[in-house]
């Protein structure tokens, strides 16, 4: 690894006081307005949560390794099915690289000092708290058994705390919101001089369009789970046909936001995977404007498909053909990127650090997720595979091996700028390629299971079924998983202490985040540095060479 230097520009030394070190306390965090702070905090939060909706998942997987009751009741089964479901999508992958990454790297990205709205940001963490602990305390109340889309008629007549746990996601939305608000406003007016829309890193081509959706698409969910408290607390019919309502009503508005929140969810993955692609292959990334406007086309376009969800709610024929036409139409814009990264890689000069194993395991396994998509996006075959562990693999491909991959491999990327140590490169890359592996494992066999008829959310299925060998390999899989993601956490946690010091550029990158100190100072730059050069134009482009300087900015 070779540290790079900006020319004209100065690279502060390290004994300079960072931002972890600013201002000493537990309370100068909780209160601070530093964006990188904020972003850390995120960080562990959303890492809180993910360590539950992984026991969660574990518990189901093992309540299924045998035909009958193993571990839990039905009821039970169905409670802690909906809470991994919520904790994992409400609370970890929709702000996971957004509010954690994208908080801590998007202002140095952009050369800016923080971002538009410091007191706001600070805000939309904290409320983030408040919603995550209004979901959690449900459990003590024995927990929601709805799954996470509450559909109706069930989720306005069941006695589980349904209008708690609606509340926080409800609650959750403000801090959605905020968060995309902060980062347009970001963009669009803390650029550095000189860093111009078509010089813009992808990453922060994909926060903005994900940031688009957040602030459009967010209040719909908000107003249906309004609706849906309201419904259950003054009796209002709007969903429950037993009250006059449509329960097909709220399948459209709960779609119309998640939709959208699927690439709230993924859009980030794929700015990560553009600044790792085009680090770790020293290539100049392949059809830069056709990746940063196809995030735009897909943020558009996400606002149209959702009808595809619906396809056996006995919509109209000619919806189930406009929406099916739409979802291949969505298939393109993420096309474009696949194939742009695959030839950024193509003669590149490949290093196989822990970062570009993640980035290769998104590769394969978005591109499984994506494919898979398509017989779901065919009304024809969508009608046998719709409510089966098909949908379930599918989406746990493009969720779990999409954003959660880009995850991984982004934090391995720009820990040494976060923290200022490097992990130890080896069990870094045994972490990778075992949760690449217990991935497969666990979820490929449920394609099978689902094109055989598997049901979605059962707690039970027969001993004669066949499925049995599917449900042992998927439960070992998740055994596997664990394994990898306890070897990642545990490098990553003693390298806080333990690891050599990193360089501010460790990697050889050249956006504006690696021409400052490694953990960088409070406010970032001592001087906003003035921008003149592609960030993804490498001077040795395709040698084995790591890059010699960085990128080309001014003080």
């Amino acid at each position: 690894m070779s540290d790079t230097q900006a020319p004209g520009y100065h690279v502060p030394e390290q004994e300079e006081t960072n931002y972890l070190h600013a201002q000493p306390g537990l309370m100068s965090w909780l209160m601070s307005i530093d964006h990188k702070r904020i972003g850390v905090m995120y960080l562990i939060a959303v890492f809180l949560t993910f360590a539950l909706g992984g026991f969660l998942a574990l518990a189901v997987r093992l309540e299924l390794i045998a035909p009958g009751e193993t571990i839990m009741t039905a009821e039970t089964y169905n409670r802690v099915f909906t809470l991994h479901g919520l904790v994992m999508v409400f609370l970890f992958i929709i702000p996971g690289i957004p509010a954690a990454l994208g908080n801590f790297v998007l202002p140095l990205m952009l050369g800016a000092k923080d971002v538009a709205f410091p007191r706001l940001n600070r805000a939309s963490f904290h409320i983030y708290v408040v919603g995550t602990i209004m979901a959690l305390w449900t459990t003590l109340e024995g927990g929601v058994d709805t799954g996470w889309t509450f559909y109706t008629p069930y989720s306005s007549t069941t006695s589980t705390p349904v209008v708690m746990m609606t509340m926080s996601a409800f609650v959750l939305g403000f801090s959605s919101i905020f968060t995309g608000l902060n980062f347009i406003v970001t963009t669009h007016k803390m650029r550095a001089p000189g860093l111009t829309w078509d010089r813009l890193p992808l990453f922060v081509w994909a926060i903005y369009a994900t940031s688009i959706i957040q602030v459009m698409a967010t209040p719909v969910l908000g107003i249906t789970l309004l609706l849906l408290a309201m419904e259950r607390i003054m009796g209002i019919g709007i969903f429950d046909p037993a009250l006059g309502g449509d329960p097909v009503l709220f399948q459209h508005f709960f779609w119309f936001y998640s939709h959208p929140a699927v690439y709230i969810m993924i859009l980030p993955g794929m700015g990560v995977m553009s600044e790792l692609v085009t680090t770790f292959s020293r290539k100049r990334i392949f059809g830069y404007r056709a990746i940063a406007l196809s995030s735009i086309a897909i943020a558009v376009i996400s606002f149209l498909v959702w009808g595809h969800h619906m396809f056996v709610s006995g919509q109209s024929a000619y919806a189930g053909m406009v929406f099916s036409f739409l979802t291949f139409f969505v298939a393109i814009p993420s096309a474009i990127k696949i194939i742009n990264w695959s030839t950024t890689l193509y003669k590149g000069s490949i290093s196989f650090d822990a970062p570009m194993l993640w980035a290769l395991s998104f590769l394969i396994l978005f591109t499984i997720g994506g494919l898979t998509g398509l017989p779901l996006g065919t009304i024809g075959t969508d009608i046998h595979l719709h409510d089966t562990y098909f949908v379930v693999a599918h989406f746990h491909y493009v969720m779990m091996g999409g954003t959660v991959m880009a995850l991984f491999g982004g934090i391995h990327y720009w820990w040494p700028k976060m923290f200022g140590r490097m992990y130890s490169e080896t069990p870094a890359r045994v972490a990778a390629v075992l949760v690449f592996i217990g991935f497969n494992v666990t979820f490929f066999p449920q394609f099978i299971m689902g094109s055989q008829g598997m049901p979605r959310r059962y707690y039970d299925y027969t001993a004669d079924s066949g499925y049995e060998p599917y449900h042992v390999a998927s439960t070992v899989g998740s055994w596997i998983l664990l394994l990898g993601m306890l070897i990642m956490g545990l490098n990553l946690l003693s390298s806080l202490k333990k690891g050599a010091k990193a360089s501010a550029n460790p990697w050889g990158a050249r956006s504006l985040e690696w021409v400052t100190q490694s953990p960088p100072i409070e406010h970032n730059f001592h001087e906003i540095p003035t921008v003149t050069q592609d960030p993804y134009e490498f001077p040795l482009e395709g040698s084995q060479k790591k890059a010699s300087e960085g990128m080309d900015v001014t003080a």
